[in-house]
């Protein structure tokens, strides 16, 4: 059962399996979880926000089309639900700098300050620049998925990914600038 691929599970909770949406939850929990924090930088927000989403996608289950791919209709309800809950929260203007995963005693204490860096980095990237980097390089959605969910053409979606690349390499060089104009103490 969990083999079928997600538009036609989506279809069964469509037309009228709602139960099969614990499939769905179960191969994307995950996925939105990484999307929501990489893009908001608060694990507890995008703890909410999984749920919102999958909650919408039972509301909402009836515009589901198949010519459109599960994973750009699931997006746009996540960016949907993120614009939302921004709007709501006009307060929230601070983020919070937390890494988007809990640090595995695993790592090396290096891999850790690089995880933390980057993540600091991408959250000092303008929201639009920090989504579309997060799609293409932590969700792995291809060119296409990402033009379609944001409504452009693919040669739009490269360019926004390079430029984003660009600010976040420059940020994270003004970052390594920073950390070695500071004196070291013996």
């Amino acid at each position: 059962m969990t083999n079928f691929p997600d538009e036609e599970v989506m279809l069964q909770v469509r037309d009228g399996a709602p139960a099969k949406l614990k499939i769905l939850f179960e191969r994307y929990h995950l996925p939105l979880f990484n999307f929501f924090s990489r893009t908001i930088g608060d694990p507890a927000a995008s703890a909410d926000l999984v749920q919102e989403v999958f909650y919408r996608m039972l509301k909402y289950r009836h515009t589901y089309r198949p010519a459109i791919p599960f994973r750009t209709w699931m997006y746009r309800i996540a960016r949907n639900a993120r614009f939302d809950r921004m709007k709501k929260s006009a307060s929230q203007t601070a983020l919070q700098m937390e890494p988007s995963r809990p640090a595995d005693p695993a790592d090396s204490l290096q891999q850790q300050q690089e995880t933390a860096l980057l993540h600091r980095a991408l959250m000092q990237l303008p929201p639009e620049k920090r989504e579309v980097l997060v799609l293409s390089r932590f969700q792995n959605l291809d060119h296409r998925e990402i033009s379609d969910l944001l409504g452009c053409e693919v040669g739009t979606v490269k360019v926004r990914i390079f430029r984003a690349l660009r600010e976040l390499r420059e940020i994270l060089r003004q970052f390594e600038e920073q950390n070695m104009s500071l004196p070291v103490k013996p």
